[in-house]
């Protein structure tokens, strides 16, 4: 986001980030970038971000389902209160022009295994949930209507399917519990497993499914979403094709050199969301947002970064090492 920010003709980037989740060489060395390392949810770190912003992206949360289910106070305090937070402070701001919520896409997704029909983003929100993350999102959903009704915060909800692309780096930030913290998402650990050969362990046979949107489409979808989306409104960024687990891991496998063996692990006990794809006529009508990039193209620039960017994603993982133990190759689906 912040790269691209950077090819328009931007005077200042902030970036509020306490390192959670995230490493600070991640980010552009460039004089308009301003660092303020911290939480949105310090009111000392909020009282720097005054109104002269034209535009917010509230992208900060607690990664992962997974992460959430082993510290739900954490999460509470990464993904909600910082939400919360930051509503309350711009609420009186009268420069910004829109306040985009990076929402998630999971939330309205039906528990089956059945055939997947596209989630549109107007269904009704369901209290039947899998994980503290997935309610702490939809929370923040309902703040962020709430104070475009109440006090005219220009909030956009944008809903994220499954991103992947090149700068997601394993084992990036703090230490957060499990061994969610160094095997964070499906697309970057099977990436890295398969240059190493090692197993890519697939949950129930990988027959759950998933929307994959590469990042630099999502960041093309942040933009329209600030640039075109309707106050009060909410558009899935999504690619609107499914995959399942196990084509991708076949399709990463191959990719990486196909050194690597597939092993069938029991399914995850929390996550019911099986199958599901995210709708994409809303914002292709309403934002004139569509995804571009193809899972082969996009799969294949991040395995590019990954060979690239090895030494800097071994070192990440390598805090995490003495607490991962003998769990370094228990790796899960997603």
């Amino acid at each position: 986001m912040v790269r691209r920010l950077l090819t328009e003709k931007v005077t200042e980037v902030v970036v509020v980030d306490n390192l959670l989740s995230a490493e600070r060489d991640n980010l552009p060395r460039d004089g308009r970038v301003t660092f303020i390392e911290g939480s949105i949810a310090d009111a000392a770190v909020l009282d720097r971000v005054d109104d002269s912003f034209d535009y917010v992206w509230h992208l900060a949360t607690y990664h992962g389902n997974q992460s959430s289910i082993a510290n739900p106070l954490e999460d509470h305090e990464n993904n909600l209160i910082t939400t919360l937070r930051l509503l309350e402070h711009v609420r009186g701001f009268k420069r910004v022009r829109k306040v985009v919520y990076a929402a998630s896409g999971c939330v309205l997704a039906p528990h089956t295994f059945d055939d997947a029909k596209p989630v549109e983003e107007d269904g009704d929100a369901p209290f039947d949930l899998d994980s503290p993350y997935q309610i702490s999102k939809i929370v923040g959903e309902f703040y962020a209507v709430y104070y475009h009704k109440q006090h005219g915060v220009p909030t956009v909800r944008a809903r994220f399917q499954n991103v992947y692309g090149p700068g997601e780096i394993l084992g990036a930030g703090r230490w957060r519990g499990t061994p969610a913290t160094v095997w964070r998402n499906v697309v970057p650990t099977f990436v890295y497993r398969a240059l190493h050969g090692l197993p890519l362990e697939i949950d129930n046979g990988g027959i759950a499914s998933r929307d994959f949107i590469y990042v630099e489409d999502i960041v093309e979808g942040l933009m329209a979403c600030a640039l075109r989306g309707e106050p009060g409104d909410v558009y899935n960024l999504a690619s609107g094709e499914e995959t399942t687990i196990k084509q991708l891991a076949e399709r990463i496998n191959e990719l990486a050199g196909g050194r690597s063996q597939m092993v069938v692990t029991p399914p995850r006990p929390w996550d019911r969301a099986g199958r599901r794809v995210g709708s994409t006529s809303k914002s292709r009508e309403k934002l004139g947002f569509e995804a571009k990039t193809l899972l082969d193209e996009g799969l294949s620039k991040t395995v590019a970064w990954t060979r690239a960017n090895m030494a800097l994603i071994d070192a990440a993982i390598a805090k995490h090492r003495d607490r991962l133990g003998s769990s370094r190759e228990a790796v899960g689906a997603h």
